[in-house]
């Protein structure tokens, strides 16, 4: 390969950084979407809602996300679209990027609800029944006394978060998205030139793992409270 196709092929992988983003972004939101509920809910919740909470943890958590992608595109959404197409006729598209993203995300949610429980019970409890004595509903007191504390305290370990979900990301190439690792493995199998690729795909997750934990050092950095969580 003369210089011209290295540069197609490595602007072919480059392209891919987009749907990685896409999936790290809208897994990682979906993750946010699940977990603050569940840390609320296992905090401050009543204790019969305890176990279901913790079975969804220790599922998500204890399932490989490869076996995960597979159950949700080739089990979940071949059974409901089957059931789909009986009932209306009409089938029910899901996208490889959809159910990826949809894996990642239920994933990143058991993870994030353990990070924000973590952050909540570093808080002291007297806020949130201060807040109550004051006339907050449970759920006012949780979402404007405790949350806004609570979500500055976990910025560190969601960070952490990113980085594994963004490496998880990877793994969506089996369901044919065409993130970064589906375009090099294409690349390499097709020009049979796989230390360069594959190297070159190694150096863009690098520094997209660099860039995203960057912004939320930032990020905590500007949310900081003095006196508030570790390190302050």
């Amino acid at each position: 390969m003369d210089f011209q196709e290295y540069l197609k092929a490595a602007l072919y992988i480059l392209g891919g950084t987009g749907y990685t983003a896409g999936l790290i972004l809208g897994a990682m939101g979906l993750g946010l979407a699940i977990g603050v509920p569940l840390a609320s809910l296992e905090v401050y919740g009543p204790r019969w809602l305890s176990p279901p909470l913790r079975l969804y943890v220790w599922f998500f958590r204890g399932i490989p996300i490869l076996v995960l992608l597979f159950l949700v595109y080739f089990g979940i959404y071949s059974a409901v679209e089957k059931f789909w197409l009986a009932e209306t006729g009409t089938r029910l598209e899901l996208s490889p990027f959809s159910a990826s993203l949809v894996a990642l995300g239920l994933t990143s949610g058991a993870y994030q609800s353990q990070i924000f429980r973590g952050a909540m019970l570093s808080l002291p409890r007297g806020q949130f029944m201060a807040a109550i004595a004051l006339g907050f509903s449970p759920a006012k007191a949780v979402f404007r006394v405790v949350l806004p504390q609570a979500m500055r305290v976990a910025i560190p370990a969601w960070s952490n978060e990113y980085s594994i979900v963004l490496k998880d990301s990877a793994v969506a190439f089996a369901l044919g998205t065409l993130e970064i690792m589906a375009r090099t493995k294409f690349m390499a199998a097709y020009t049979y030139k796989h230390i360069p690729f594959y190297i070159f795909a190694g150096f863009l997750f690098f520094v997209l793992t660099w860039l995203g934990v960057r912004l939320l050092k930032f990020l905590e950095r500007k949310t900081r409270i003095p006196g508030l969580g570790h390190g302050f």
